[in-house]
């Protein structure tokens, strides 16, 4: 029995590996169950990162079957899954879900909060959009039951009727692709009542609403955008399903309904959708671009007027979208020149931006690089959208990879530039550590470079009349080397993306120290330690002007002199 008293080779690491098991256990506990804002932005900005992995390997498949005629990489049924699934998730769960981990990481930070205004709900809305991603793609083993797995939906991202009918779309595949987006959707709803509660009742002393940073202006107006246009889209996917199941006919035109009313409930959603993905990108460039330019942002007024101008008229351009159905040339006229309205606002913004680096000692880090060219390559996409705004030009260019390449222009051109520059501004704020700027810039150029020899050049076969969806075409069109061309560039795309995708991680464990504040910025959020306590902050901050942190460091020039 003495004996037992020893120290028995082995037995004494047993706890400790026993503690290490019940450490990961409580350490995955922590994030399954947490309600703090920080770990529920970081939850959405993982998933968003993971679908455009996701989406961007399908994408590349894409244009490997593209790459030249007659190609038999994929089948045309997998082709059509593919490309349905591609379009969903880079809207739905890369596009929708990005906003949600910056306004959540940072906006109770920027308004010196100690949390969201609901965090509880904060939670659901997270999980229902995890939920909704994995239902979604759970349609490849059970979208026509266990024994038809591959049979995800083939009904394009915006799922026209009457394809999505049984009829056409036998399966299950329609339902969970439906089902799938009525749940992000709820999720889509709870955060933006959260992000819009949180800006108006949960700012600290001294913040009016004329002093929040910009970021949180421009997330709350693309959270109020988001909250009306969802609605429309999930009244239209239960209708869908009433029609499948329930003998609603609200889409089947042999039993007395209309194609019509689908193409109107989805665009209604599908138009002002690009604006809620577009104002978060503003609302990252409008922080970067200053604190790089070292110049307060010119005309803060009316870059709050521009964003809400924009949310504004974005309800009233989705008919844009169906000039090729026959509307009146009355009808036609209202649609081209309020979507044309939309681009005053948004020169509003170029213009400031400009301003802004007017004359400011610009330094060009990885964050600003990114955040500069996507001011150019915001204006070009602009020009591209007045070209489709114009009904005698839509009507020849519909349907073709033109529309493709302008699409692509906005989403990645403007959304995925900016989310990359916001990423690594405020990668070290989450951190702790600094992003290798080697890393980065190769990471930048690459991607500039694949950008641009993919989408300046599918212009070209949309103006020829390549058609879009197409799962591959004859030799004789005469559309084989630029789709090659187009194919290497989204190639050189994706391995920028797989650059970044390392940095990320070799970073997290042999970054540079940050620091609180290492780039010498100016809002709350870089007061707080990097990472930020659970708390953010010891005390309630109080501020005085939009810079908070100008004032502290440059007591004999603050900004509330000026303002």
């Amino acid at each position: 029995m003495a004996d037992s008293t020893y120290p028995i080779p082995g037995a004494v690491e047993a706890p400790s590996r026993r503690w290490s098991q019940a450490a990961v256990l409580e350490w995955l506990n922590s994030w399954v169950t947490t309600v703090d804002h920080k770990k529920l932005g970081i939850l959405y900005i993982v998933y968003a990162i993971f679908f455009l992995l996701v989406g961007g390997a399908e994408a590349i498949a894409i244009r490997i079957q593209l790459i030249q005629p007659n190609m038999h990489f994929l089948s045309p049924q997998v082709f059509n899954r593919i490309f349905t699934m591609h379009g969903t998730t880079m809207v739905f769960l890369f596009g929708m879900t990005y906003i949600f981990g910056f306004a959540n990481y940072l906006i109770p930070l920027m308004i010196g909060a100690r949390d969201m205004a609901f965090p509880r709900l904060n939670a659901l809305s997270f999980w229902l959009t995890f939920f909704g991603g994995i239902l979604l793609y759970y349609s490849f083993i059970g979208g026509g039951g266990l024994y038809g797995a591959g049979n995800a939906p083939d009904v394009m991202w915006w799922a026209y009727a009457p394809l999505t009918e049984r009829a056409f779309s036998p399966g299950h595949a329609p339902d969970y692709w439906a089902l799938s987006l009525i749940v992000t959707g709820f999720g889509t709803i709870g955060a933006s009542i959260n992000v819009i509660s949180t800006a108006f009742c949960m700012r600290c002393k001294g913040m009016t609403l004329m002093r929040l940073p910009l970021l949180v202006w421009v997330m709350t107006v693309a959270s109020g955008l988001a909250l009306i246009t969802i609605t429309p889209l999930t009244a239209a996917q239960v209708m869908l399903l009433i029609d499948r199941y329930l003998g609603g006919h609200f889409f089947d035109t042999q039993a007395g309904g209309s194609a019509m009313i689908w193409a109107h409930f989805f665009w209604i959603f599908g138009h002002p959708e690009v604006y809620v993905l577009v104002l978060p990108a503003f609302a990252i460039a409008n922080e970067v671009i200053p604190v790089f330019s070292r110049k307060a942002m010119f005309g803060y007024p009316a870059v709050v007027a521009s964003s809400v101008a924009i949310a504004f008229v974005s309800l009233g351009v989705w008919a844009h979208h169906m000039f090729t159905i026959g509307m009146t040339s009355v009808g036609n006229a209202f649609f081209v020149l309020s979507t044309e309205l939309v681009g005053i606002p948004t020169a509003i913004k170029i213009f400031n931006w400009l301003a802004t680096m007017w004359g400011g000692k610009i330094r060009f880090a990885t964050p600003m690089l990114f955040c500069t060219a996507f001011v150019i390559q915001f204006l070009l996409a602009g020009l591209t959208g007045i070209i489709l705004s114009i009904a005698p030009w839509n009507w020849q260019l519909h349907n073709s990879y033109f529309v493709i390449a302008h699409f692509h222009y906005i989403l990645v051109g403007a959304i995925a530039f900016c989310i990359f520059g916001g990423i690594y501004y405020w990668y070290p704020k989450v951190t702790g550590r600094m992003l290798s700027e080697k890393l980065g810039k190769w990471h930048f150029w690459l991607f500039v470079i694949g950008f641009h020899i993919t989408f300046d050049v599918m212009h070209i076969p949309g103006i020829l009349g390549m058609p879009r969806s197409i799962y591959t075409y004859e030799a004789d069109r005469g559309w084989g080397t630029l789709n090659m061309i187009v194919s290497i560039g989204g190639i050189i795309q994706a391995i920028a993306v797989l650059i970044f995708a390392w940095n990320l991680i070799s970073s997290y464990f042999k970054g540079k120290i940050a620091g609180n504040d290492p780039w010498d910025a100016w809002t709350l959020e870089w007061s707080t330690p990097s990472p930020p306590p659970v708390y953010n902050f010891a005390t309630d901050p109080v501020v005085t002007s939009r810079r908070p942190l100008w004032d502290l460091k440059h007591p004999d020039d603050p900004d509330w002199h000026y303002e």
